[in-house]
């Protein structure tokens, strides 16, 4: 009776893992149903989150996204179209193609939209709300893969800002190369040269998709690990840090691979719960018929989902368990 007992123990899901289910059960992925978007970046700004992603098009076949569109919630079961906010190659005189993720941060009251063109550059557009209008503030890149001091062994994509506690604004960018530029208070400037972080001992791994938060005191990067580790698609890693500057020290992953190919993400606090934001095909292969020409195209056609994240006591993440 008592190796049985065990036995059945043994087979039954974790308490962790029902309580991760139970709480995915309250959120309705995907979250963005009215148009395809991918890449997304979470903020909270005056107790409303909202979700900064890319744009999928309809008929995409590419990842040759032109704008940005903004979701917003106040209780992560009701997601408000805040509609077009900005479009880089409309509205700069720089931009020629390829609008990929970006982020967007507040500081002195002004919000701040990072964004990739090209796959070289890195512009900043502001505006007065989170949803702007957002307005090419440079008239030229922020940063670029020919700016002194950057390393750019591929795209150099997936800006991800971050404010430290004491005011100290960074963006973090690139991929396959890890660049963290200290910005200057005003947000549209930085002085001296990018820190590489090392990406074999530090970021083991790393691939694109980098996103900084903070925890009890703690720095996480969290990244897609891309097609570097064999034999698996791409997942989300992630490595931690007294000093934002490093050394890190990788601690696994929180994310498995999804059916969207390319994995994305980001990761926030809202209402004292922790969430992990991402993409999926999901909501493509539920609109495109598997006998359809177009299913092909599903990893260009992607939807923001969100799950609960929650942290072990000495501060590592568990890993985020996906249902339908």
């Amino acid at each position: 009776m008592a190796a049985a007992l065990l036995l059945l123990t043994a087979c039954q899901p974790s308490t962790k893992v029902k309580q991760q289910e139970a709480e995915n059960d309250n959120i309705q992925n995907p979250i963005i149903t009215m148009r395809y978007s991918a890449d997304p970046s979470a903020r909270v700004f005056n107790d409303t989150l909202y979700i900064y992603p890319s744009h999928d098009r309809d008929e995409a076949q590419w990842w040759d996204m032109e704008d940005y569109y903004v979701y917003s919630t106040i209780d992560m079961k009701t997601f408000k179209d805040e509609g077009l906010v900005f479009e880089p190659l409309k509205q700069t005189t720089w931009a020629k193609r390829y609008c990929w993720a970006p982020d967007c941060v507040e500081k002195n009251g002004k919000y701040y939209l990072y964004f990739p063109t090209d796959q070289d550059h890195i512009g900043v557009a502001v505006g007065n709300t989170p949803v702007g209008p957002f307005e090419d503030a440079l008239g030229k890149p922020l940063i670029s893969r020919t700016s002194p001091g950057v390393v750019a062994p591929r795209d150099y994509i997936d800006p991800a800002a971050f404010i430290d506690d004491d005011g100290t604004p960074y963006l973090f960018v690139g991929q396959n190369a890890l660049n963290i530029i200290r910005l200057n208070d005003d947000m549209i400037s930085y002085e001296g040269e990018p820190v590489i972080l090392d990406n074999e001992k530090q970021l083991p791994y790393f691939f694109e998709a980098i996103w900084m938060h903070k925890y009890k005191g703690k720095y996480y990067l969290s990244y897609s690990t891309g097609p570097h580790i064999e034999g698996k698609a791409p997942q989300i890693g992630y490595a931690m840090a007294d000093n934002i500057m490093g050394p890190y020290e990788y601690k696994g992953i929180i994310l498995e691979p999804v059916s969207s190919g390319t994995n994305h993400h980001s990761i926030v606090e809202y209402k004292g719960q922790w969430y992990l934001f991402y993409h999926t095909s999901q909501l493509a292969m539920k609109n495109i018929p598997a006998d359809s020409p177009d299913r092909k195209f599903i990893q260009w056609r992607r939807s923001v989902c969100a799950a609960p994240l929650h942290y072990n006591e000495d501060g590592t993440i568990q890993p985020v368990t996906l249902t339908e």
